[in-house]
């Protein structure tokens, strides 16, 4: 139930770049699918939670298939990003991101968890974020949004492969908000 400018599309792109189906797992509280990525095997999952309370579905699944936090990757909107930039991260707090901070405790309090914050841009006013969150993209953005998640999962082996520093400067090199489009 996450709102259309921060859709689980990360998710639902990697699930089609990847040919796998999510199946509904009501005990884990979200959509999941297995599969092998440049020759590591990946558990894909979107939580049915709203994205304020999807730490339950992290936790759940986390505990359920013995996932230490370090080989979690979370997709999440960034409106510190302007759309069409992308970025890994490994490590830190919140940031002021509900769905971060409700997934921190939900996997024992540790933040060393892999992010991969895809940017939705700022409506300029504090007080106008969350219907800015909670509307549709327009076009031109969603474009934007869609070819760095595309960039992001063209750089998942590197990570996958621990490349870290080649996969975040293959991704962050390819920030689509630099260029005159």
């Amino acid at each position: 139930r996450r709102p259309p400018r921060s859709t689980p599309k990360p998710s639902s792109a990697a699930s089609d770049v990847y040919k796998r189906q999510l199946k509904s797992e009501k005990k884990l509280a979200g959509r999941l699918g297995r599969g092998t990525v440049a020759g590591h095997d990946l558990r894909l999952m979107i939580p049915d939670t709203y994205m304020n309370h999807s730490g339950k579905a992290v936790g759940l699944a986390a505990k359920y298939f013995q996932i230490a936090p370090e080989q979690i990757l979370i997709a999440h909107d960034e409106l510190d990003m302007p759309p069409g930039a992308s970025r890994f991260k490994f490590d830190g707090g919140h940031g002021g991101h509900n769905g971060l901070r409700d997934v921190i405790p939900a996997i024992g309090g540790s933040k060393a968890f892999w992010r991969l914050r895809v940017g939705i841009g700022h409506p300029g006013q504090a007080s106008k974020v969350s219907g800015w969150v909670l509307s549709k993209a327009p076009k031109i953005e969603q474009g934007l949004i869609d070819l760095s998640i595309d960039e992001s999962l063209s750089a998942l082996p590197l990570l996958l492969d621990g490349n870290d520093v080649k996969a975040m400067t293959r991704l962050h090199s390819s920030d689509k908000t630099k260029e005159d489009l």
